[in-house]
């Protein structure tokens, strides 16, 4: 489950990406241009410290992109390279937006929605003392066994910044597809996604036990 506050964020993550995306050796877009969100999914880390999201956006007329960021409350050591920026959070104070895939809470849970089938986490938004579940924006499903035993996935090796983008650890190769308009034929377990405009599943990520 992901707990979601009713917050204001300067600045916003879409305004991060705007200034962080072109300078991405993978990004095929105009510079300069405002991004725009398309849908997105989130996952779960089990410690409930990091917040998980992945972002499909688009900058004008160019492809769709996917980009998985992470929220932390302090500096992710070792991480200066992945840090997207900074963001002053209403409810939770300052936050730190990484590009998720240097992350190892990431890394596990990739990980874990495309070799078990876990699936994204159900949203939730903290409402007048209550809960209100918030419907998913867009759909995702797994070619993994759910009854696959996940290995320890450990800290990301190595991270080979291309499209897709390769995260190595000892026990799992991993590769997120960042764009989201050509023809891909993934090797291993697959996760697709479908979303409003795209119902035909696309590939978004895959995995290899090593």
């Amino acid at each position: 489950m992901a707990l979601l506050h009713r917050a204001t964020l300067r600045p916003t993550k879409l305004e991060l990406l705007t200034g962080w995306l072109p300078g991405r050796g993978w990004y095929d877009g105009p510079a300069g241009v405002e991004v725009v969100r398309v849908a997105g999914y989130r996952f779960d880390d089990p410690a409930g410290e990091v917040g998980i999201e992945t972002l499909l956006v688009r900058a004008g007329d160019g492809p769709v992109h996917q980009v998985p960021l992470t929220y932390r409350g302090a500096p992710l050591d070792g991480a200066d390279d992945r840090l997207v920026g900074t963001t002053a959070h209403s409810v939770l104070g300052r936050r730190w937006v990484y590009d998720a895939c240097g992350d190892p809470v990431y890394t596990a849970a990739l990980a874990a929605a495309i070799l078990t089938g876990s699936g994204q986490a159900e949203e939730y938004v903290e409402v007048d003392g209550g809960r209100e579940r918030r419907a998913p924006t867009m759909a995702i499903d797994s070619s993994g066994a759910d009854d696959v035993e996940l290995p320890e996935v450990g800290t990301p090796r190595r991270v080979v910044d291309a499209d897709p983008t390769l995260i190595v650890t000892d026990t799992v190769e991993l590769a997120v597809l960042r764009r989201l308009d050509h023809g891909t034929s993934p090797a291993g377990a697959v996760l697709t996604g479908t979303w409003e405009g795209q119902p035909t599943p696309l590939p978004l990520a895959y995995a290899i036990r090593r």
